[in-house]
């Protein structure tokens, strides 16, 4: 947009009488969300063309929300180019993705029971469209979902669905991913819903108990059984079916989400995540990359057949939504085992080959970072491991290539790292 004509379409009046009027809402009513006009009729006949106090004052509160959230945009806007654009008015000035100033806006969905433990209070609010961003209406989120059954969620729930529903969505065949405290635990593909749970479920049973599933295809009455068997914390899916429902409505402490909107996998939106520390935020465009394993470069003597490039995109696939260090073990279209979070990397693939042991022969592993030693290559071949996805881009780059020719491994660089903190 030409620089003159952004100036030219900020509105003065508008918001000034749109103030003006929330001010004296004992006397005035304002509405400014049409969501609003039902509830303003209803109760305008109801009343005999009265609306209550309380009415005002709620109408009221929107409005300066309302406001606030349009000076924020102006300001981020005007934050975001440079002085030289203010100098030449006909210009179309390009605008930073960082604006000197930000205003951030999410309005309250409901309090919380408590927050991550018993003892702090919280509150679940959504992203309200802020100018710096938000993701696309189309993308399936928690925030917008609709809980069909069970208790209200909990602030962990909440975390939990989140990082389930991330990966669910960047899987483009039938899946089934099990998270628990914010990390998957059994991620699968299936000819079925039911078949890609029953395998997610068996790759790590124990930690499924009590989990979190998200499935990025409609529940069926098949797979509704088979989450009825496993205590579960929360499924979410595009759909439930009436069968489903009905059976899973035996479950009294389940919460079913239903995440509406397009769960197509995309990459490249344009969307600004922000994290909060103490005093401030960070804030950073989200991770949308993903890179096709199967045409990435490879480092080592060997090649990957095209069966270890298949195991590897999955494995690729998963990593990315572990915490790091991050290491998945995967073949056929189903997790083995998943080492995450821990201080060192060669750590997280001992803690696979702890946790499936013999199960690991012939398998794939997708590393979030690189292996700064060879311990962890070491270990990963020990375990039974036959190729291996990581960024590369180490100092001991050619010691650890060194140490997978010596084992047989293959060996493909990204060139794209993943680390989640």
């Amino acid at each position: 947009m030409v620089f003159g004509d952004a100036i030219e379409n900020l509105d003065i009046g508008g918001p000034a009488m749109l103030r003006s009027a929330a001010k004296n809402h004992e006397r005035v009513t304002v509405v400014v969300d049409p969501e609003d006009y039902a509830a303003v009729i209803a109760e305008l006949k109801a009343g005999g063309g009265a609306l209550s106090a309380q009415r005002r004052l709620g109408l009221a509160r929107k409005v300066y929300a309302h406001t606030s959230a349009y000076d924020a945009a102006i300001a981020a806007y005007l934050s975001s180019i440079d002085e030289a654009a203010a100098l030449a008015p006909e210009s179309s000035p390009t605008r930073r993705a960082y604006p000197d100033t930000v205003g951030v806006q999410w309005h309250k969905l409901y309090d919380l029971r408590y927050g991550e433990n018993p003892h702090p209070s919280a509150a679940f609010y959504a992203d309200s469209r802020t100018p710096l961003g938000g993701w696309p209406a189309s993308r399936p989120t928690i925030a917008r979902g609709e809980v069909l059954g069970g208790k209200q969620l909990s602030y962990n729930n909440i975390l939990d669905l989140d990082a389930a529903l991330g990966l669910a969505l960047e899987l483009r065949d039938c899946a089934a991913v099990v998270v628990k405290h914010n990390n998957p635990c059994g991620v699968a593909l299936g000819a079925t819903p039911a078949a890609a749970y029953e395998r997610a479920r068996a790759a790590d049973p124990v930690s499924a108990f009590g989990g979190i599933v998200a499935v990025n295809r409609p529940v069926d009455g098949a797979l509704a059984a088979l989450l009825a068997e496993t205590f579960l914390e929360c499924v979410v899916a595009p759909e439930y079916s009436d069968e489903a429902r009905t059976t899973l409505a035996a479950k009294k402490n389940l919460r079913l989400v239903r995440a509406v909107g397009d769960w197509t996998p995309r990459t490249g939106d344009a969307v600004a995540v922000v994290r909060s520390v103490a005093g401030g935020a960070l804030v950073q465009s989200a991770d949308t990359g993903l890179v096709d394993v199967r045409t990435a470069k490879v480092a080592t003597r060997r090649a990957p057949t095209d069966a270890e490039r298949e195991d590897l995109a999955f494995a690729w696939t998963v990593a990315k939504h572990v915490k790091s260090n991050a290491i998945v073990f995967a073949r056929g279209g189903v997790t083995l085992a998943i080492g995450a979070g821990q201080m060192r990397r060669v750590d997280s693939v001992t803690i696979c080959e702890l946790k499936a042991g013999a199960a690991l022969a012939g398998s794939a592993v997708a590393s979030d970072a690189v292996f700064p030693f060879r311990d962890g290559v070491d270990v990963l071949a020990r375990a039974g491991a036959t190729a291996v996805a990581q960024p590369g881009g180490s100092v001991r780059d050619e010691e650890v290539i060194a140490a997978a020719d010596e084992h047989g491994l293959a060996m493909v660089f990204t060139g794209m790292r993943h680390f989640r903190h």
